[in-house]
């Protein structure tokens, strides 16, 4: 499936090295956020469909069940007034049923097995998308900072020279120690992540 494809190339993009590579990071950054909320709203229409579909199945597969046990009882009825031909023919029609049966058991295990991928897409998605406005955040707030101390020092500002007061300016943290800091924060964007992907989705 395209999508899926898209979908996991999106989940596996790595925003660290794509960061590290690109000219503009901001900019690169919100195309991901982009991207990612496109896909987003894909991935929910195709759980929703996969739900339904289940629920389809689910119907059919009880009305089959039905009717299983409904040819089993005129079989009993026929057999009870020895009509061995009635008996034979509502047996087949319950052996028929019995074989719709087993292959809706199929289809709706392979049903299942497609809504919880699907589910797993959404929720990994919503993880990538938090993770992405997260640093993009970051980025913004890293640009401002760097654009005031420049305006600073352009102004004949300098922080930390003063003789009465300690040095103020810290070494610039590297970009992985910058995102480390982030992990925390990261850790609770994917719990609420997960709780909104829950909500939403039950």
């Amino acid at each position: 499936m395209a999508l899926m494809e898209r979908v996991s190339a999106l989940i596996r993009a790595n925003l660290n090295d794509l960061i590290d590579q690109a000219e503009e990071p901001e900019k690169m950054l919100k195309q991901v956020i982009l991207d990612v909320e496109n896909q987003l709203i894909q991935v929910k229409t195709q759980v929703a469909i996969a739900i339904a579909d289940e629920h389809l199945l689910v119907k059919k597969q009880k009305e089959n069940g039905a009717k299983h046990a409904e040819w089993m009882r005129k079989a009993e009825l026929a057999v009870d007034r020895k009509d061995d031909a009635l008996a034979r023919a509502a047996l087949e029609r319950a052996d028929a049923a019995r074989q719709t049966g087993e292959a809706l058991d199929e289809q709706l295990s392979d049903q299942r097995t497609q809504t919880e991928t699907l589910r797993s897409a959404f929720r990994k998605l919503e993880h990538k998308l938090a993770e992405a406005r997260t640093k993009v955040e970051f980025l913004i707030a890293q640009h401002r900072r760097s654009r005031s101390l420049r305006k600073a020092a352009e102004a004949g500002v300098v922080v930390g020279e003063s003789q009465r007061e300690p040095s103020l300016v810290f070494p610039e943290p590297s970009l992985d120690d910058r995102f480390a800091l982030l992990e925390r924060s990261d850790r609770i964007e994917q719990l609420l992540t997960d709780l909104k992907a829950k909500r939403e989705l039950t």
